[in-house]
C-alpha cells in the first residue's frame, strides 16, 4: 500500500463525517498507518451536501485533501452530481442504488449496492446507513481489517447504539461478500 485517498460523501445527518473519522481512527491505531481526515458541510445541520476527506498511507502524509480520490463513495444524488467527475480514472465509486441515479458516466468500478433498502428491510431504519456503506467498503477494499473496524466501533460509539452500529457493519460486509476484492495500486 502506498496511499489510499478517499472522498465520502452524502447529506447532512447521514453521518458521512462519523464514518471517515472511524475509518481513519481504525487505520492509525489499530493498523499502524499514517491517516488524516477532513471535512466540509453546509450550514444547513441536516440535508445539505456533506464530504469527508480520508488520506490513509504507510508513508508521511503532506496535504491533507484529496483532490482525486481513489475510492469515490457518494450517498446522495446531489453528492453524486457534484463529484463523480474528481474520480481517479480506474478508481472505485460506491454508490447507493436507491438514492442514485448514474446519469453521467464515471471513469470507475462501480459498486451500486442496496444500502438504503437493505438498512429498511433487515434493521427498519436506515439509522446507521454510514456504517452499513463503512462495512461495504471495507469488504470491497480491505483498506483495514473488519475487526480494526469493529474495534474503533466499540471504543468511540456510545454502549446503547453498538449492537445497532455492528449489525450494520455486518450488513455491509455481508453486501459484498462474494464480490472481488481490489488492491487499489495508489
Amino acid at each position: 500500500m502506498n496511499r489510499y485517498r478517499l472522498l465520502f460523501s452524502g447529506s447532512g445527518g447521514q453521518g458521512i463525517i462519523t464514518a471517515a473519522i472511524l475509518l481513519a481512527k481504525a487505520a492509525v491505531i489499530y493498523e499502524g498507518l499514517n491517516a488524516v481526515q477532513s471535512q466540509a458541510y453546509g450550514a444547513e445541520a441536516r440535508g445539505g451536501l456533506s464530504r469527508s476527506d480520508v488520506i490513509i498511507s504507510n508513508e508521511e502524509i503532506y496535504f491533507p485533501k484529496v483532490i482525486q480520490p481513489n475510492i469515490l463513495i457518494c450517498l446522495t444524488q446531489r453528492a453524486y452530481n457534484n463529484f463523480y467527475r474528481m474520480i481517479r480514472p480506474g478508481g472505485i465509486l460506491i454508490v447507493d442504488d436507491f438514492l442514485v441515479r448514474r446519469d453521467y458516466a464515471a471513469d470507475a468500478i462501480v459498486y451500486p449496492l442496496p444500502i438504503y433498502s437493505t438498512m429498511k428491510e433487515e434493521m427498519n431504519t436506515t439509522l446507521g446507513i454510514n456504517i452499513c456503506m463503512l462495512g461495504a467498503l471495507i469488504g470491497i477494499t480491505s483498506i483495514v481489517s473488519s475487526d480494526s473496524i469493529k474495534r474503533t466501533l466499540e471504543d468511540d460509539i456510545p454502549p446503547q447504539y453498538r449492537e445497532h452500529n455492528l449489525r450494520a457493519f455486518e450488513l455491509g460486509l455481508s453486501m459484498v461478500k462474494n464480490r472481488k476484492k481490489f488492491d487499489l495500486q495508489m
